[in-house]
């Protein structure tokens, strides 16, 4: 935000741009009046509140054509995998992303709100396509004993990025007037490492046999990612998936929510992730800064990154818990941990006028409130979806996920300011109860998948649903047996 200030050449105060609640509210600057003419004129006092508006215009802007670029891009990422094939839609996804970088690094040189909202929604595309691609290639390439915590890793690389960003945002490195373009070019670097890294990936074994019929080249890729060892038991495996996946129709988007078989697995998958949206993580970090500056800490910015550095540990302990704990399991733990964290976050808030140590309450709450989003709700619904659909509805199922998460992600951050501005600190009471409702619908509704064939996967939903009977169901959501390679 301070950069569009200096951009545009306006004297508006950064943190009433960036943050207008009450945590951390700042007056607004008077109008400095003309050497000719002393007398602010009705007019002059107007122009900051107009420059204002235009800097938090295109701040949204710049914001929200992300998001946007996010939900367009989801619905084509499975589609482009199945196309290209998993590797070469990655790199393809790339171009996008080091074309939004070189939009964002130039924009110091043109209209500088013009080339950065292009460079984020160009950057919004690339994302949308690797959201759904990612997850699908770790689920096709992951063994069975170790799926959800190849999976969990796909998170832990994000969050580790947020960290690093954090670093490198910091005023006396990259995040000043002198170098933020520079701050903002560099996320062409993770595009280009992978592109370098890909063309020592293999092929995804299971696009390569169930789709494009090549089992030469799917038994050479699995040794690649097998070091060596027998692939005739997975392979095995793939031409039985294969003879059952032929016996199905292409499954649309909209099928997913029409067939029985697969319209409550679909709508599971919704609502975890609207969960993790939902769950109010933005709002904390929303608040944090607010909140630590209130608790007496002078540097209030590396509390925020010790957020981050929260984030980052116990995403990697989340690696390691969720192949023995289970995904269900964790969530609920993630879930209802958040709940509490919440309902303290809200007495702290509301009491902090009258109680001081009341800041320390709500610091406290975040900590921990950062460590359950990130021990279940963060990584699990990602590769989860996965688990809950087979090679042929899997793409659809990916796509439309992956739409809903940034869809929800959009209206979060179009929505939260204003629902902050009306409740003040009983924000997070709202929050409390949104995770409390998601809670109960994942007691009632999610099934475990840790270690579980498909027929068992496919008897819970059917147990859920108050069904008795297995309509076609073992044809059209055939999974991995329990000792399948994803």
């Amino acid at each position: 935000m301070s950069h569009y200030r200096q951009v545009l050449g306006i004297p508006l105060d950064d943190r009433k741009a960036i943050n207008n609640h009450p945590i951390e509210s700042t007056p607004e600057l008077p109008t400095t009046p003309s050497p000719r003419n002393p007398t602010p004129t009705p007019g002059a006092e107007e122009e900051p509140a107009a420059s204002s508006g235009i800097i938090t215009m295109f701040w949204s802007l710049s914001v929200s054509s992300f998001a946007v670029g996010g939900m367009i891009a989801s619905f084509f990422g499975g589609w482009l995998g199945d196309k290209l094939g998993r590797i070469k839609a990655l790199l393809v996804a790339n171009i996008l992303s080091l074309a939004g970088a070189l939009l964002m690094g130039l924009s110091k040189l043109g209209p500088s709100h013009i080339l950065i909202i292009s460079g984020r929604g160009v950057s919004g595309l690339y994302c949308g396509l690797i959201s759904g691609l990612v997850p699908m290639y770790i689920g096709e390439i992951a063994p069975t004993t170790f799926r959800g915590a190849i999976g969990a890793l796909h998170q832990l690389a994000i969050v580790t990025g947020i960290l690093i960003s954090q670093i490198i945002g910091l005023d006396f490195v990259l995040g000043n007037h002198e170098l933020w373009h520079i701050l903002l070019a560099l996320s062409a670097v993770p595009a280009v490492l992978q592109s370098l890294l890909l063309f020592f990936c293999p092929e995804s074994p299971r696009y390569l046999y169930i789709k494009l019929d090549e089992e030469d080249k799917a038994k050479k890729s699995l040794k690649r990612l097998r070091g060596g060892a027998d692939v005739t038991k997975d392979i095995a495996e793939m031409r039985k998936e294969r003879e059952e996946a032929s016996s199905e129709q292409k499954v649309s988007i909209m099928q997913l929510f029409t067939n029985s078989s697969y319209r409550q697995p679909i709508l599971v998958a919704l609502m975890l992730h609207m969960a993790q949206q939902f769950s109010g993580i933005n709002a904390i970090f929303y608040y944090s800064t607010g909140i630590f500056r209130t608790a007496g800490l002078s540097q209030p910015v590396y509390a925020t990154i010790g957020v981050g550095a929260i984030n980052t540990i116990f995403t990697a302990l989340s690696v390691f818990l969720v192949e023995k704990a289970g995904r269900r399991s964790l969530f609920l733990i993630g879930m209802s941990g958040m709940f509490v964290c919440a309902i303290f976050m809200s007495v702290g808030l509301v009491m902090l006028d009258k109680l001081s140590w009341m800041s320390y309450v709500s610091m406290t709450a975040i900590f921990l409130f950062v460590s359950f989003f990130e021990i279940g709700p963060g990584p699990i619904p990602w590769f989860m979806v996965a688990e809950f659909f087979s090679q042929g509805p899997r793409p659809a199922a990916l796509a439309i996920a992956a739409f809903s998460n940034w869809t929800c992600n959009f209206i979060v951050a179009l929505c939260f300011p204003y629902i902050a501005d009306f409740c003040g600190p009983y924000v997070f009471f709202l929050f409390a109860g949104v995770v409390l409702g998601f809670t109960l619908f994942t007691f009632f509704k999610v099934p475990e998948t840790k270690g579980k064939s498909f027929e068992e996967i496919a008897a819970e939903f059917r147990k859920n649903r108050g069904s008795a009977q297995a309509p076609k169901a073992a044809i059209e959501m055939k999974f991995l047996g329990a000792t399948e390679t994803v």
